[in-house]
């Protein structure tokens, strides 16, 4: 990774009100962090990849957001990063979920692709998809609701 795709990340960062970010890689680590208060500048940690610190999900990206409630009564599921969201594995695959598919905290329910990374987003509840808010192949936000689900 160059210092070029560090700046862009960085800015995504400001524009997204991001304050934490971490990539993994075979051969390197990068963690930035900024602060809220008064803007205080993004910090690098550079770990070198040991057997010892490389956690379990090394290219998972980051963890799915937990699901909010909503005034209905359903949950969201929400997007963990920015990006863009596929609801199949790949083109000719049918989608990981529909309306009316149950899903638990371990289901997939779609991927996002973030700086070339594809990450398997898991519902991280229980229940039925009532609504599935995002296209296919679509730019997500960080926060942007994805899915809409009855609880069990």
């Amino acid at each position: 990774m160059d210092l070029k795709d560090i700046k862009a990340i960085i800015d995504l960062m400001k524009k997204n009100s991001i304050t934490e970010f971490e990539l993994e890689r075979q051969d390197s680590k990068i963690r930035l962090k900024r602060g809220l208060n008064g803007g205080s500048a993004p910090q690098e940690d550079y770990v070198p990849p040991s057997p010892g610190n490389v956690p379990p999900a090394a290219l998972g990206g980051l963890p799915p957001a937990p699901a909010a409630p909503v005034a209905t009564g359903e949950l969201e599921i929400k997007s963990p990063m920015i990006g863009t969201l596929y609801r199949a594995p790949s083109p000719e695959a049918t989608n990981y979920v529909e309306v009316g598919s149950t899903v638990n905290s371990e289901t997939v329910v779609c991927i996002i692709e973030a700086m070339k990374v594809m990450n398997e987003i898991k519902a991280e509840t229980s229940g039925i998809i009532t609504q599935v808010l995002v296209e296919n192949g679509k730019p997500v936000e960080f926060g942007q609701p994805l899915f809409k689900v009855r609880p069990n």
